[in-house]
C-alpha cells in the first residue's frame, strides 16, 4: 500500500534514501517571493493528523523495506508545535526503533517559540539535523523577497539550534541578491555563516521556472538575474569572506554551474582556486549543461 503523499513532494538531495513522512502539507509561511515549490492549490498548509501519520508508518513497516533515515516533510515540518512533534517522534520511534537519523526542512521562526530544553528533547528522540533555508544574511535582500526574516532573527534560530545539539545544514541562494545587491548578498550571508558556523553549508542558483513577476514586485522591476560569470564572482566574494572552523561545503545541487565540494576553512583556498580558474578560463572549464540543471 502507497503511502499518502500530497504532490509534489520535495526534499534535500542528501534525502534520497530516506523515508519522507509527510507529517505536514506545503508551508506556513508561503510568501517567499522566489520560492515556487508549494504554490500549487493542493499545497495549502495544514498539519497531518497524527492518526494518519502513526497509519502510514505502520503501512510502511509491513513493506518490510530496509530504512535507516526518515525525512519529515513538507518544506515546515518544524512550525510544529513542540508537543505534535513530540508526538511524531514517539510514533517514529515506536514504528521504527532502529532509526539512524531524522531530519526536516526548518524556517529560522519555526525555532522562536521552541526553548532550548524542548529542542534537546527532540534531539534525544532522533531529530538530528534540520535543513535551515536562510537564503542570504542580508536584511535588504530578505526584505526584498519577503522571507519574513532578518539576519539576526537567522543567527537566533542557528545558535539555538547548536545549543540543543541538533546539527544544521544552512542553504544560501546564490545569485538571489541580482546584479545590483549581489555583493552585499554575498559579504553579508558570509558574515551570518561565520558567526553560527554550521555544520553544513550548501549553495544553490536561484530560478524561476514559472517566470519572475512574484519577485520583480519586491525589487520594484529592477531584479536581474546573474549571468554564469557573474554567479562565480559572487561565490568568490563569498568563499573570500567565509571563516569557518570545520563547515562541510557543498555546492553541487543539481541548479549549479560549477561543482564544489569541501571543508571549510581547510579547503578553502583550493575552492576559490576552483572558481577563479573558472573566470580565468572558463572554456576549458567544466560547467554543468543548462539541460542538467534544475531544481
Amino acid at each position: 500500500m502507497l503511502l499518502n503523499y500530497i504532490q509534489p513532494v520535495f526534499r534535500p538531495p542528501s534525502e534520497a534514501q530516506s523515508l519522507i513522512l509527510q507529517v505536514s502539507i506545503g508551508c506556513s509561511w508561503n510568501k517567499c517571493t522566489f520560492c515556487e515549490m508549494y504554490t500549487e492549490p493542493q499545497k495549502r498548509f495544514k498539519p497531518k493528523p497524527i492518526d494518519e501519520i502513526r497509519n502510514e508508518l505502520q503501512q510502511f513497516v509491513s513493506m518490510d523495506i530496509p530504512l535507516r533515515r526518515v525525512f519529515l516533510a513538507d518544506g515546515d515540518a518544524m512550525t510544529l508545535s513542540y508537543r505534535r512533534l513530540h508526538e511524531i517522534m514517539q510514533a517514529v520511534n515506536e514504528y521504527l526503533p532502529d532509526i539512524q537519523r531524522v531530519s526536516a526542512y526548518c524556517l529560522p521562526r519555526n525555532i522562536k517559540n521552541k526553548s532550548v530544553d524542548e529542542l534537546q528533547r527532540l534531539r534525544d528522540m532522533g531529530l538530528e539535523m534540520v535543513y535551515v533555508g536562510c537564503e542570504t544574511g542580508d536584511d535588504l535582500v530578505l526584505e526584498r523577497v519577503n522571507k519574513g526574516e532578518t539576519w539576526q532573527t537567522s543567527l537566533d534560530a542557528l545558535l539555538k539550534l547548536q545549543q540543543a545539539g541538533i546539527r544544521r545544514s544552512v542553504m544560501i541562494l546564490n545569485g538571489l541578491g541580482g546584479a545590483r545587491y549581489s555583493e552585499q548578498h554575498a559579504l553579508n550571508s558570509a558574515s551570518l555563516m561565520n558567526e553560527s558556523q554550521p555544520e553544513y553549508l550548501a549553495t544553490l542558483v536561484v530560478s524561476f521556472p514559472k517566470g519572475q513577476q512574484r519577485l520583480q514586485q519586491g525589487y520594484a522591476g529592477e531584479f536581474q538575474m546573474l549571468n554564469l560569470r557573474q554567479l562565480l564572482e559572487e561565490m568568490e566574494v563569498m568563499l573570500s569572506s567565509l571563516n569557518l572552523e570545520k563547515t562541510i561545503f557543498r555546492s553541487d545541487h543539481a541548479s549549479n554551474y560549477l561543482i564544489l565540494k569541501g571543508v571549510l576553512n581547510k579547503d578553502k583556498e583550493r575552492l576559490l582556486n576552483q572558481v577563479r580558474t573558472a573566470l580565468a578560463n572558463p572554456e576549458s572549464t567544466s560547467f554543468r549543461a543548462e539541460w542538467q540543471r534544475g531544481l
